[in-house]
């Protein structure tokens, strides 16, 4: 009797965990003010078409198929605009230009902020890393 309480007590906690991990939809109206306020400046003409919160991110794509991350205070984490430039400002300057010098013909397509700084990917399918700094620390290709 006492190993099948233990059991079903695993079963819910693992039932649990499963259902707070799940990306839930949610009306854009619930995204963080700072979250929406980040995509009308630097996405223009974008409407947000979908949202989703987790239990410590939210998540949305735009019309043009961006698909953006935020952390729970509205701050971006990721965006990913598949084929397409990132806007300017995103990106730091320094990143920009090491780009611009080194990889002729090619856009920022995609950004990660990570814990040693940004994790982004060129259109040429290049993945860089800088630290916060905007040094160069890696490349995968």
């Amino acid at each position: 009797m006492r190993k099948m309480k233990y059991l079903m007590m695993a079963v819910m906690c693992l039932v649990s965990s499963n259902l707070m991990a799940d990306d839930t939809p949610i009306p854009v109206e619930q995204l963080p003010e700072a979250a929406k306020t980040f995509v009308q400046a630097n996405f223009k003409g974008q409407k947000i078409l979908y949202a989703e919160k987790d239990w410590n991110t939210f998540e949305c794509r735009l019309a043009d198929g961006t698909k953006i991350e935020f952390n729970k205070k509205g701050a971006w984490k990721k965006i990913d605009r598949k084929n397409q430039a990132l806007p300017a400002g995103i990106v730091p300057e320094t990143i920009q230009e090491y780009v611009k010098a080194n990889f002729e013909g090619c856009v920022i397509t995609k950004i990660d902020k990570e814990r040693y700084g940004y994790d982004i990917e060129l259109s040429n399918d290049i993945d860089l890393k800088f630290n916060y700094q905007g040094v160069l620390i890696g490349m995968d290709d």
